[in-house]
Protein backbone atom coordinates (compact mmCIF):
# COMPACT_ATOMS: atom_id res chain seq x y z
CA UNK A 1 0.00 0.00 0.00
CA UNK A 2 1.41 3.33 -1.54
CA UNK A 3 1.64 6.28 1.06
CA UNK A 4 -1.10 7.95 0.39
CA UNK A 5 -3.29 5.39 0.44
CA UNK A 6 -2.05 4.41 4.28
CA UNK A 7 -2.76 7.90 5.16
CA UNK A 8 -6.57 7.60 3.81
CA UNK A 9 -6.85 4.40 5.27
CA UNK A 10 -5.55 5.91 8.84
CA UNK A 11 -7.82 8.93 8.16
CA UNK A 12 -10.81 6.84 7.55
CA UNK A 13 -10.19 4.20 9.77
CA UNK A 14 -10.29 6.95 12.85
CA UNK A 15 -13.05 8.48 11.95
CA UNK A 16 -14.90 5.05 11.85
CA UNK A 17 -13.40 4.29 14.98
CA UNK A 18 -14.95 7.52 16.30
CA UNK A 19 -18.18 7.34 14.89
CA UNK A 20 -17.91 3.58 16.28
CA UNK A 21 -17.24 4.88 19.98
CA UNK A 22 -19.63 7.78 19.72
CA UNK A 23 -22.52 5.65 18.97
CA UNK A 24 -21.29 2.68 21.55
CA UNK A 25 -21.40 5.99 24.57
CA UNK A 26 -23.99 8.32 23.01
CA UNK A 27 -26.65 6.31 25.03
CA UNK A 28 -24.68 6.39 27.82
CA UNK A 29 -23.69 9.94 27.89
CA UNK A 30 -27.52 10.69 27.01
CA UNK A 31 -28.48 8.95 30.21
CA UNK A 32 -26.11 10.93 32.41
CA UNK A 33 -27.17 14.32 30.58
CA UNK A 34 -30.70 12.99 31.89
CA UNK A 35 -29.96 12.38 35.39
CA UNK A 36 -27.82 16.17 35.48
CA UNK A 37 -30.98 17.19 34.06
CA UNK A 38 -33.23 15.37 36.91
CA UNK A 39 -30.76 16.37 39.53
CA UNK A 40 -31.16 20.12 39.02
CA UNK A 41 -34.48 19.91 38.41
CA UNK A 42 -34.91 18.14 41.63
CA UNK A 43 -32.76 20.92 43.11
CA UNK A 44 -34.89 23.73 41.73
CA UNK A 45 -38.11 21.87 42.97
CA UNK A 46 -36.23 21.70 46.61
CA UNK A 47 -35.25 25.23 46.81
CA UNK A 48 -38.68 26.44 45.28
CA UNK A 49 -40.33 24.26 47.57
CA UNK A 50 -38.01 25.65 50.31
CA UNK A 51 -38.79 29.08 49.41
CA UNK A 52 -42.43 28.84 49.29
CA UNK A 53 -42.45 26.86 52.57
CA UNK A 54 -40.67 29.53 54.23
CA UNK A 55 -42.94 32.23 52.17
CA UNK A 56 -45.82 30.42 53.83
CA UNK A 57 -44.21 30.37 57.51
CA UNK A 58 -43.66 34.09 57.36
CA UNK A 59 -47.26 34.62 55.90
CA UNK A 60 -48.62 32.48 58.97
CA UNK A 61 -46.53 34.69 61.31
CA UNK A 62 -47.32 37.57 60.27
CA UNK A 63 -51.38 36.43 60.27
CA UNK A 64 -50.60 35.18 63.53
CA UNK A 65 -48.77 38.21 64.94
CA UNK A 66 -51.57 40.81 63.56
CA UNK A 67 -54.53 38.64 65.08
CA UNK A 68 -52.30 38.42 68.37
CA UNK A 69 -51.83 42.54 68.15
CA UNK A 70 -55.21 43.06 67.49
CA UNK A 71 -56.60 40.65 70.42
CA UNK A 72 -54.14 42.72 72.64
CA UNK A 73 -55.53 46.29 71.44
CA UNK A 74 -59.26 45.02 71.50
CA UNK A 75 -57.89 43.99 75.81
CA UNK A 76 -56.07 47.26 75.66
CA UNK A 77 -59.40 49.13 74.95
CA UNK A 78 -61.53 47.22 77.02
CA UNK A 79 -58.84 48.09 79.78
CA UNK A 80 -58.79 51.64 79.27
CA UNK A 81 -62.63 51.84 78.53
CA UNK A 82 -62.81 50.43 82.24
CA UNK A 83 -60.14 52.63 83.38
CA UNK A 84 -61.44 55.84 82.37
CA UNK A 85 -65.14 54.64 83.63
CA UNK A 86 -63.62 54.21 87.19
CA UNK A 87 -61.42 57.25 86.48
CA UNK A 88 -63.86 59.61 84.93
CA UNK A 89 -64.42 61.07 88.75
CA UNK A 90 -61.24 61.35 90.52
CA UNK A 91 -60.97 61.05 93.57
CA UNK A 92 -59.20 64.35 96.08
CA UNK A 93 -56.45 61.18 96.41
CA UNK A 94 -55.78 60.84 93.22
CA UNK A 95 -55.33 64.56 92.03
CA UNK A 96 -53.21 64.96 94.64
CA UNK A 97 -50.84 62.11 93.90
CA UNK A 98 -51.46 63.57 90.29
CA UNK A 99 -50.42 66.90 91.61
CA UNK A 100 -47.38 65.31 93.12
CA UNK A 101 -48.01 66.59 96.73
CA UNK A 102 -47.48 64.61 99.98
CA UNK A 103 -50.45 66.42 101.30
CA UNK A 104 -53.14 63.53 102.70
CA UNK A 105 -57.10 64.37 101.38
CA UNK A 106 -57.70 64.66 105.41
CA UNK A 107 -54.83 67.79 105.36
CA UNK A 108 -56.20 68.93 102.53
CA UNK A 109 -59.81 69.02 103.77
CA UNK A 110 -58.50 70.99 107.48
CA UNK A 111 -56.61 73.08 105.13
CA UNK A 112 -60.27 74.42 102.71
CA UNK A 113 -62.10 74.40 106.43
CA UNK A 114 -59.54 76.77 108.05
CA UNK A 115 -59.35 79.04 105.48
CA UNK A 116 -63.32 79.16 104.69
CA UNK A 117 -63.15 80.29 108.81
CA UNK A 118 -60.75 82.81 108.11
CA UNK A 119 -62.42 84.09 105.02
CA UNK A 120 -65.68 84.45 106.86
CA UNK A 121 -64.14 85.88 110.01
CA UNK A 122 -62.32 88.23 108.08
CA UNK A 123 -65.70 89.58 106.07
CA UNK A 124 -68.10 89.77 109.43
CA UNK A 125 -65.12 91.85 110.66
CA UNK A 126 -65.43 93.98 107.73
CA UNK A 127 -68.94 93.87 108.46
CA UNK A 128 -70.49 92.75 105.21
CA UNK A 129 -73.74 90.73 104.84
CA UNK A 130 -73.97 87.22 105.88
CA UNK A 131 -75.07 86.25 102.32
CA UNK A 132 -71.65 87.93 101.02
CA UNK A 133 -69.61 86.86 103.76
CA UNK A 134 -70.58 83.15 103.40
CA UNK A 135 -70.46 83.14 99.55
CA UNK A 136 -66.69 84.82 100.35
CA UNK A 137 -65.90 81.98 102.63
CA UNK A 138 -67.13 79.38 100.42
CA UNK A 139 -65.13 80.60 97.33
CA UNK A 140 -62.13 80.66 99.92
CA UNK A 141 -62.76 77.32 101.48
CA UNK A 142 -64.30 75.02 98.49
CA UNK A 143 -63.38 77.15 95.44
CA UNK A 144 -59.29 78.36 95.50
CA UNK A 145 -57.66 75.47 97.69
CA UNK A 146 -59.46 73.00 94.11
CA UNK A 147 -58.26 75.53 91.63
CA UNK A 148 -54.58 75.83 93.04
CA UNK A 149 -54.83 71.86 93.41
CA UNK A 150 -55.77 72.15 89.45
CA UNK A 151 -53.25 73.80 88.56
CA UNK A 152 -50.52 72.25 90.16
CA UNK A 153 -51.88 68.74 88.61
CA UNK A 154 -51.64 70.69 85.15
CA UNK A 155 -48.31 71.78 85.58
CA UNK A 156 -46.94 68.84 86.64
CA UNK A 157 -48.91 66.89 83.70
CA UNK A 158 -47.35 69.38 80.99
CA UNK A 159 -43.77 69.22 82.87
CA UNK A 160 -43.80 65.53 82.22
CA UNK A 161 -45.18 66.03 78.58
CA UNK A 162 -42.78 68.38 77.97
CA UNK A 163 -39.90 65.70 79.18
CA UNK A 164 -41.35 62.55 78.21
CA UNK A 165 -39.99 62.69 74.22
CA UNK A 166 -36.28 62.83 76.02
CA UNK A 167 -36.93 59.74 77.96
CA UNK A 168 -38.81 57.74 75.27
CA UNK A 169 -35.35 58.22 73.24
CA UNK A 170 -33.00 57.34 76.29
CA UNK A 171 -34.94 54.17 76.19
CA UNK A 172 -34.07 53.67 72.63
CA UNK A 173 -30.84 54.32 72.45
CA UNK A 174 -30.05 52.23 75.38
CA UNK A 175 -32.15 49.08 74.01
CA UNK A 176 -30.03 49.84 70.74
CA UNK A 177 -27.08 49.53 72.75
CA UNK A 178 -27.77 45.95 73.37
CA UNK A 179 -29.69 46.94 77.13
CA UNK A 180 -32.95 44.97 78.05
CA UNK A 181 -35.97 47.11 78.81
CA UNK A 182 -35.87 46.69 82.30
CA UNK A 183 -32.33 48.43 82.66
CA UNK A 184 -33.63 50.97 80.32
CA UNK A 185 -36.43 51.99 82.53
CA UNK A 186 -33.83 51.99 85.72
CA UNK A 187 -31.94 54.42 83.56
CA UNK A 188 -35.25 56.63 82.64
CA UNK A 189 -36.18 56.59 86.87
CA UNK A 190 -32.10 57.80 87.79
CA UNK A 191 -31.34 60.06 85.11
CA UNK A 192 -34.35 62.21 84.12
CA UNK A 193 -35.46 64.99 85.68
CA UNK A 194 -38.92 64.90 87.66
CA UNK A 195 -42.06 64.05 87.08
CA UNK A 196 -40.54 61.55 85.14
CA UNK A 197 -38.06 60.08 87.09
CA UNK A 198 -40.76 59.49 90.33
CA UNK A 199 -43.03 57.80 87.58
CA UNK A 200 -40.39 55.68 86.07
CA UNK A 201 -39.75 55.14 89.56
CA UNK A 202 -43.20 53.73 90.36
CA UNK A 203 -42.65 51.39 87.22
CA UNK A 204 -39.16 49.83 88.06
CA UNK A 205 -40.75 49.41 91.74
CA UNK A 206 -43.75 47.26 90.51
CA UNK A 207 -41.70 44.90 88.42
CA UNK A 208 -39.30 44.52 91.56
CA UNK A 209 -42.64 43.33 93.28
CA UNK A 210 -43.24 40.26 90.00
CA UNK A 211 -45.53 42.70 88.53
CA UNK A 212 -45.55 41.85 84.11
CA UNK A 213 -43.87 44.58 82.34
CA UNK A 214 -47.78 45.54 80.30
CA UNK A 215 -49.46 45.65 83.96
CA UNK A 216 -46.31 47.98 85.48
CA UNK A 217 -45.87 50.43 82.50
CA UNK A 218 -50.34 50.71 81.95
CA UNK A 219 -50.24 52.26 85.85
CA UNK A 220 -48.32 54.83 84.23
CA UNK A 221 -51.52 56.10 82.65
CA UNK A 222 -53.53 56.09 85.70
CA UNK A 223 -50.84 58.42 87.46
CA UNK A 224 -50.38 60.40 84.39
CA UNK A 225 -53.42 60.75 81.87
CA UNK A 226 -52.37 62.24 79.12
CA UNK A 227 -52.20 61.09 75.71
CA UNK A 228 -48.49 60.36 75.84
CA UNK A 229 -48.48 57.97 78.58
CA UNK A 230 -51.39 56.51 77.46
CA UNK A 231 -49.52 55.70 73.60
CA UNK A 232 -46.38 54.36 75.81
CA UNK A 233 -48.14 51.99 77.51
CA UNK A 234 -50.08 50.54 74.70
CA UNK A 235 -46.57 50.33 72.78
CA UNK A 236 -44.96 48.45 75.53
CA UNK A 237 -47.84 45.65 76.10
CA UNK A 238 -48.19 45.02 72.76
CA UNK A 239 -44.14 44.31 72.27
CA UNK A 240 -44.75 42.37 75.75
CA UNK A 241 -47.85 39.95 74.08
CA UNK A 242 -46.45 39.96 70.47
CA UNK A 243 -42.85 40.86 70.09
CA UNK A 244 -41.18 43.01 67.49
CA UNK A 245 -38.60 45.40 66.86
CA UNK A 246 -39.60 47.67 70.49
CA UNK A 247 -36.14 49.68 69.52
CA UNK A 248 -38.31 50.89 66.47
CA UNK A 249 -41.52 51.09 67.72
CA UNK A 250 -40.50 53.38 70.46
CA UNK A 251 -38.40 55.55 67.67
CA UNK A 252 -41.80 56.34 65.86
CA UNK A 253 -43.58 57.14 69.35
CA UNK A 254 -40.83 59.42 69.73
CA UNK A 255 -41.30 61.07 66.94
CA UNK A 256 -44.77 61.33 67.12
CA UNK A 257 -44.09 63.08 70.30
CA UNK A 258 -42.09 65.32 69.12
CA UNK A 259 -44.47 66.14 66.35
CA UNK A 260 -47.42 66.80 68.95
CA UNK A 261 -45.31 69.03 71.03
CA UNK A 262 -44.43 71.12 68.00
CA UNK A 263 -48.04 71.43 66.33
CA UNK A 264 -49.49 72.03 69.76
CA UNK A 265 -46.72 75.23 70.20
CA UNK A 266 -47.90 75.89 66.67
CA UNK A 267 -51.71 76.31 67.92
CA UNK A 268 -50.93 78.17 71.14
CA UNK A 269 -48.66 80.67 68.86
CA UNK A 270 -52.18 80.94 66.45
CA UNK A 271 -54.28 81.41 69.46
CA UNK A 272 -52.51 83.65 71.36
CA UNK A 273 -54.25 86.59 69.57
CA UNK A 274 -57.43 85.61 70.27
CA UNK A 275 -56.61 84.98 73.60
CA UNK A 276 -55.88 88.05 74.75
CA UNK A 277 -58.23 89.57 73.11
CA UNK A 278 -60.83 87.70 75.54
CA UNK A 279 -58.33 88.27 78.16
CA UNK A 280 -59.07 92.45 77.25
CA UNK A 281 -62.70 92.27 76.34
CA UNK A 282 -63.34 89.87 79.63
CA UNK A 283 -61.76 92.28 82.18
CA UNK A 284 -62.82 95.33 80.76
CA UNK A 285 -65.87 95.94 82.08
CA UNK A 286 -64.45 95.26 85.89
CA UNK A 287 -61.58 97.74 85.05
CA UNK A 288 -64.30 100.42 84.05
CA UNK A 289 -66.47 99.39 86.97
CA UNK A 290 -63.15 99.99 89.34
CA UNK A 291 -62.21 103.49 87.43
CA UNK A 292 -65.82 105.06 87.48
CA UNK A 293 -65.76 103.95 91.33
CA UNK A 294 -62.10 105.76 92.13
CA UNK A 295 -62.92 108.78 89.76
CA UNK A 296 -66.79 109.56 90.69
CA UNK A 297 -67.45 107.26 93.49
CA UNK A 298 -71.17 108.73 93.96
CA UNK A 299 -72.01 107.90 90.36
CA UNK A 300 -72.25 104.09 91.44
CA UNK A 301 -73.32 104.35 95.06
CA UNK A 302 -77.04 103.53 93.66
CA UNK A 303 -75.83 100.26 91.90
CA UNK A 304 -74.64 98.77 95.18
CA UNK A 305 -77.20 100.70 97.75
CA UNK A 306 -80.66 100.01 96.23
CA UNK A 307 -82.68 96.69 94.71
CA UNK A 308 -82.69 97.21 91.60
CA UNK A 309 -78.85 98.37 91.53
CA UNK A 310 -77.81 94.37 93.07
CA UNK A 311 -80.12 92.96 90.79
CA UNK A 312 -78.74 94.71 87.91
CA UNK A 313 -75.03 93.71 89.68
CA UNK A 314 -76.32 90.56 89.92
CA UNK A 315 -77.80 90.01 86.43
CA UNK A 316 -74.40 91.42 84.40
CA UNK A 317 -72.26 88.81 86.62
CA UNK A 318 -74.49 86.04 85.42
CA UNK A 319 -74.41 87.64 81.29
CA UNK A 320 -70.24 88.33 81.99
CA UNK A 321 -69.42 85.03 83.32
CA UNK A 322 -71.69 83.12 80.41
CA UNK A 323 -69.97 85.19 78.09
CA UNK A 324 -66.09 84.79 79.69
CA UNK A 325 -66.84 80.60 79.06
CA UNK A 326 -68.19 81.23 75.49
CA UNK A 327 -64.76 83.01 74.54
CA UNK A 328 -62.64 80.10 76.86
CA UNK A 329 -64.12 77.54 75.05
CA UNK A 330 -64.03 79.12 71.62
CA UNK A 331 -59.83 79.70 71.96
CA UNK A 332 -59.14 76.32 74.25
CA UNK A 333 -57.70 73.49 71.99
CA UNK A 334 -57.67 70.05 73.24
CA UNK A 335 -54.67 67.64 71.76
Amino acid sequence: MSGPAAILFVILSTIAGGGLAFALLQPLLAREKKVEQRRSQFIRDESDRAASKAARDRLQEQVKRRRTIQSSLKELEVRNKERDKHTSKLSLARRLEQAGTAMTPKQFIWLSAVLGLVALVLALMFKLQVFAAVGIAFVAGFGLPRFFLSRARKKRLQKFTDEFPNSVDLIVRGIKSGLPLNDTLRMVASESPEPVASEFRKIVESQQMGMPIGDAVARLYRNIPTSEANFFSIVIGIQAQAGGNLSEALGNLSKVLRERKKMKGKIQAMSMEAKASGAIIGALPFLVFLIICVTTPDYMVALYTTNIGKIMMLGGAIWMGMGIFVMKQMISFDF
